[in-house]
């Protein structure tokens, strides 16, 4: 066990020192304000202080964990042993010239993302409105590097301190928001699909859409059984995140009644976790939101725990709250829909902390690293160049043992039209992510 000393114990200090030595190190800790008690302690000992006590290893503090409420920060980067720092301290006696406790409770909680910003078309934060596209950190999981240097300080100090043993996962997600190009949309919207090809002079598109409806092609967004062969093959865990939602201008999945799309998700559910893919609509309305999560609750006759929001919509912090009032336990939305990378610095799963309310949450959020349409559409890069672009970060997960998270969906894999090549380029993806 190490015992920690610090002037101050806030909900910020707990929460901080909680995510880097139970859930990044592995090793006890206990808090103290005593400087008795931590003069007298004879085992490995800490002083997270302004200033030092002269007793164990001295992290020279900022303010940023014992304020509360939310304000403008002066974060002061440099760089520290080829990655970014920020939060710099001046006490020499510190054995690191920044505070890594501070930055990383600035972008695990993403408190910039309180802070007034411009938001994208969509009502999003961009990737490009953060400091780490600003500063060049974005694709390094620095959070968890930083806890690499502490974990190398401390065992230089006390080498009697044991950690635990961390290991690399991946796991593959998949979000439905078209279970289908063609089959199941219904009479108008299949009579308004002709007419707007028709409109283009796309007849090939036309035919395309007779051949399916007749049952002489299979639909192109039908990759069901080539997911079903890949998770076997490589003994995936997949996960599942299904847009189940009334239709709207974002929100075009198959009607939510239709039977033929109920077994599918059924069939998903057999093979893999399924989860909520709350509607773009659904982010304004928490009623929707319920109906959403129920409606799919009881097709499946089970209790639905897990989301990632369509269109990776997330405000800070009343999507969050919205869907701890409905009892999801996991999120997995946290990532850039513009750009590949770590949004809140980190690729390990962590509590959800509301800074609003200054408090510790049970929502665990899942970052995950890279989306099919980051490097599709947004990045447009060929399907080679995405990959090399995939590998890399895949390097820097493996690098620190955290737990890779894609996100796929199922028309990218179609390997027509647009996609044409991606399919490959996502069975390589695999087959790198889960080679030593």
């Amino acid at each position: 066990m190490i015992l920690i000393y610090t002037h101050k114990i806030t909900k910020r200090v707990q929460y901080i020192f909680k995510l880097y030595f139970n859930t990044l190190l592995g090793v006890p800790f206990e808090l103290t304000t005593s400087v008795e008690k931590i003069k007298a302690f004879t085992g490995p000992k800490i002083s997270y202080c302004k200033k030092n006590t002269g007793c164990g290893i001295f992290f020279n503090a900022s303010n940023l964990l014992f304020e509360s409420g939310i304000e403008g920060q002066e974060l002061g980067f440099s760089s520290f042993e080829k990655n970014v720092s920020f939060y710099p301290v001046y006490d020499k006696k510190s054995v690191l010239p920044f505070d890594p406790f501070a930055a990383a409770f600035f972008l695990v909680t993403r408190y910039e993302e309180y802070l007034p910003y411009i938001k994208d078309r969509f009502g999003r934060f961009d990737a490009h409105e953060s400091v780490a596209s600003k500063y060049g950190f974005l694709n390094k999981p620095v959070v968890n590097i930083w806890a690499e240097n502490i974990k190398t300080i401390i065992s230089n100090y006390f080498p009697e301190v044991v950690f635990k043993t961390r290991v690399y996962k991946f796991i593959p997600t998949i979000d439905i928001d078209a279970a289908y190009s063609y089959r199941l949309k219904g009479t108008v919207r299949t009579v308004g699909g002709f007419i707007k090809s028709f409109l283009k002079f796309d007849f090939s598109q036309i035919i395309e859409r007779a051949k399916v409806l007749t049952d002489l092609k299979k639909d192109p967004f039908d990759t069901y059984d080539l997911q079903l062969q890949l998770q076997k093959h490589y003994n995936l865990k997949p996960l599942y995140f299904i847009l189940f939602a009334e239709y709207a201008e974002f929100d075009k999945n198959i009607p939510v009644n239709n039977l033929s799309f109920q077994r599918l998700i059924k069939s998903l559910a057999d093979y893999a976790e399924v989860g909520i893919h709350p509607s773009y609509d659904s982010n304004l309305s928490s009623k929707k939101l319920k109906i959403e999560i129920e409606t799919l609750a009881k097709i499946l006759n089970r209790e639905i725990t897990k989301s990632r929001q369509h269109f990776l919509k997330l405000n800070f912090p009343t999507t969050y709250r919205n869907l701890i009032n409905l009892d999801i336990t996991d999120d997995y939305t946290m990532g850039y829909a513009s750009e590949t990378g770590f949004r809140a610095g980190i690729c390990n799963t962590y509590p959800f902390y509301d800074l609003d309310l200054e408090t510790e949450t049970k929502l665990n959020i899942h970052p995950f690293q890279v989306m099919d349409g980051t490097l599709k559409d947004y990045q447009q890069l060929t399907p080679e160049e995405g990959l090399t672009k995939v590998k890399a970060v895949i390097d820097e997960v493996k690098a620190v043992n955290g737990t890779f998270i894609s996100l796929w969906h199922n028309e990218s894999l179609s390997n027509l039209d647009r996609w044409a090549g991606w399919q490959y380029i996502y069975e390589e993806m695999i087959k790198y992510a889960v080679t030593d």
